[in-house]
């Protein structure tokens, strides 16, 4: 009943087609490679696979490109939140939350143009972050990224969109979107989310 009445909320919006339902993990995967979705929402607790390991094959590396994760999560589950930014996830949102912000969710994932609930995903992010630092060495970000390029994803780290950007750094949104895409770019991330926890990992977020 829960999923139906999900489905029928986003379908609702005129820009949202909802192109499939699974009833657990294993089939969103299966679903996914048949349908090619732009946005999965994903529940965490499910039978057969959980959303864990179904964000992991759906977004996370080597996977195909172009799917992107939102995951329905509660404050009292934050270590599965960090495990599913590590599989990949791009923007969470909380089980309570309005119906009317499940539809922008899923417009903001899609684009990949800002996190979502910017007070609790930075909170979750920065934790994550601190937690796994001391798995991969840091990057020397400064020898690959130009000096633009870093204020760019230091104000990504800090949850600004594009426009916000444009009008800390004095330029267009058209520049400031080709500097994201250089940053993703060469970094090898995914989406906005993945910019941000990089920046954590790496002492550049600030």
């Amino acid at each position: 009943m829960i999923r139906d009445g999900l489905a029928t909320l986003l379908a609702s919006a005129p820009d949202i087609e909802v192109v499939g339902q699974a009833g657990d993990g294993q089939e969103a995967v299966e679903l996914c490679a048949e349908l090619r979705p732009d946005v999965v929402v994903m529940d965490i607790r499910m039978p057969r696979l959980d959303g864990l390991a179904a964000t992991e094959r759906i977004a996370g590396a080597g996977s195909e490109e172009g799917t992107k994760v939102l995951i329905l999560t509660t404050f009292d589950l934050d270590e599965y939140v960090y495990e599913a930014l590590g599989a990949g996830a791009s923007g969470f949102l909380l089980k309570d939350a309005p119906a009317g912000d499940l539809i922008h969710a899923v417009r903001v994932v899609a684009s990949g143009e800002a996190l979502l609930a910017p007070s609790v995903t930075r909170r979750l992010i920065s934790d994550f972050a601190r937690r796994r630092r001391h798995e991969r060495p840091r990057s020397d970000v400064a020898q690959v990224l130009t000096p633009r390029e870093l204020d760019v994803l230091r104000l990504i780290s800090r949850g600004l969109s594009n426009a916000e950007i444009a009008g800390e750094l004095f330029l267009s949104e058209q520049t400031v979107k080709s500097h994201v895409g250089n940053v993703l770019s060469k970094l090898g991330l995914r989406d906005r989310t993945q910019a941000v926890v990089f920046s954590y990992e790496n002492g550049i977020a600030g």
